[in-house]
């Protein structure tokens, strides 16, 4: 009899350590809530951010956080301000929202400094590890993950010699104090290089500067190359209203942007890239992983598209090869609010 109460002991032993070790061994799934919080910021509107935005939405939804339902949006823009991102930083913190999503670099490097406890996952992000939001991208390491815009800029680069054989001097207009573009100049400007092909830059720290800058490149360059760089991105029309005139080609970093007027590309789809983005934030909700383990995600060969304006190329008398016409999609350019 007391054998058999003594194995007993140990059976009702055994069980309870097992509960402990199954309880300890999900301590990393989070208790599902009646209603969670997200913070989504963006630097500045313009269609690319604004699609990658609605991506992220749309894969949240599709996975059961629906907003008006289980879920609330807290939406910010900066309105292309630092001073603007530090106090929606400080707004999320306030909200105590459960999940940050930062559409551009400098929008993710403001939320990071502000905060090493709420998940943020970043979109649009050219270089997670060079803009120090990450360890590394295969290891991030800190509270931030997500999705890179990086272009293939080589195949952009071909872009251009196949358009303008003889093409002798590129333009690359951007934002200086975005670290995203500081990156794609640097990796286009040493690919055309290798082509024998020269470069000027047209750098500018001031959106004010930037259709004068735009002017001085089309005064010396056979095609202008823009990178996807927000302000230049927010305003497209601006730099088109100049390269028309001097019927110069431009040869952009997405297709957003050949919708606002450029020639051609040969970039990534910014709903897929969000949309992805959303998945990845819907492990973190719902306890799959931390961000601190998730690597840096990158867009797929088949998410990336060749794109051509051909109303655009046919205004500054740019013959578009059959070849790339027959591979491309056709957009036209939207109407201007």
């Amino acid at each position: 009899m007391k054998g058999n109460m003594w194995r007993k002991c140990c059976a009702v032993l055994t069980i309870a350590a097992l509960a402990v070790g199954m309880t300890a061994g999900c301590g990393n799934q989070r208790e599902e809530k009646a209603q969670y919080k997200i913070g989504i910021v963006q630097l500045v509107n313009h269609d690319a951010a604004n699609t990658a935005r609605d991506g992220f939405v749309a894969a949240l939804a599709d996975n059961g956080f629906v907003e008006g339902d289980n879920t609330t949006f807290i939406e910010r823009n900066g309105q292309n301000e630092q001073s603007n991102l530090e106090g929606i930083a400080q707004t999320f913190i306030n909200e105590e929202v459960d999940l940050i999503c930062a559409v551009s670099t400098s929008t993710a490097q403001v939320m990071a400094a502000a905060t090493s406890e709420i998940p943020i996952v970043g979109t649009a992000i050219t270089d997670y590890e060079e803009a120090r939001l990450v360890e590394r991208n295969d290891a991030p390491g800190y509270n931030v993950t997500g999705t890179s815009d990086q272009n293939p800029i080589e195949k952009q680069g071909a872009l251009i010699v196949q358009l303008v054989p003889d093409v002798q001097t590129v333009g690359i207009l951007y934002n200086s104090s975005e670290i995203n573009s500081q990156l794609q100049v640097a990796h286009m400007k040493q690919y055309l290089q290798e082509q024998g092909i020269a470069v000027q830059e047209g750098a500018f720290s001031n959106i004010n500067d930037m259709q004068q800058t735009a002017q001085n490149l089309a005064e010396v360059v056979d095609v202008i190359y823009l990178p996807t760089d927000n302000t230049v991105a927010s305003a497209v029309p601006q730099v088109i209203s100049v390269t028309d005139e001097a019927r110069i080609p431009v040869i952009c970093g997405e297709v957003a942007q050949v919708e606002g007027g450029g020639t051609a590309t040969y970039g990534i789809d910014y709903y897929k890239l969000g949309y992805h983005t959303g998945e990845m934030a819907v492990k973190i909700l719902s306890g799959e992983a931390e961000p601190s383990a998730m690597p840096i995600e990158y867009a797929a060969e088949e998410d990336l598209a060749l794109a051509v304006n051909k109303e655009e190329a046919d205004r500054i008398g740019l013959v578009i090869p059959q070849e790339i016409m027959e591979q491309a999609v056709l957009v036209t350019t939207k109407a201007t609010k």
